[in-house]
């Protein structure tokens, strides 16, 4: 599974111009399964997540986690993580199929909750209007495979 994870200081993703998903101090976090991905992965990425220090102690140092600072997370579907740009169109055959991509995605989202940190979510395969400021900025990329 990719990540690509944003230290916000608050963010919301709309859908048809209504709020379906929100969170203040905490993450944004783009998830798209790739073709293969197990719920394993999808585990082991909610854990690290979970656990990333990328938050400010009082010494100004990046040394706390979500957890740490009782933050919450906003996670939204993003196929195009899986984006194939050797050419000039993106292809995305590397991501998982729509029902096994939505099936690892809300098992990853149950697995962050599971891990302590309120999440909120989108809504998969849905045209999404995402919303976030940025502190830091703080972006980070994750993949399974890596």
């Amino acid at each position: 599974m990719r990540a690509l994870v944003q230290r916000v200081s608050e963010a919301s993703v709309r859908v048809d111009g209504t709020v379906v998903g929100q969170c203040g101090a905490g993450l944004l976090v783009l998830v798209c399964a790739m073709r293969g991905d197990t719920t394993a992965q999808a585990d082991t990425l909610a854990t690290k997540i979970s656990k990333l220090r990328i938050f400010q102690d009082d010494a100004g140092k990046m040394n706390l986690s979500l957890r740490d600072i009782g933050g919450s997370a906003l996670v939204v579907s993003q196929f195009t993580l899986a984006a194939d740009t050797k050419g000039n169109r993106p292809g995305f055959s590397t991501a998982a199929p729509p029902d096994e991509g939505k099936a690892l995605y809300e098992h990853f989202t149950a697995s962050l909750r599971a891990a302590g940190v309120p999440s909120e979510t989108g809504v998969f395969g849905a045209d999404m209007k995402v919303s976030l400021i940025n502190d830091g900025p703080v972006t980070i990329w994750l993949d399974t495979e890596a």
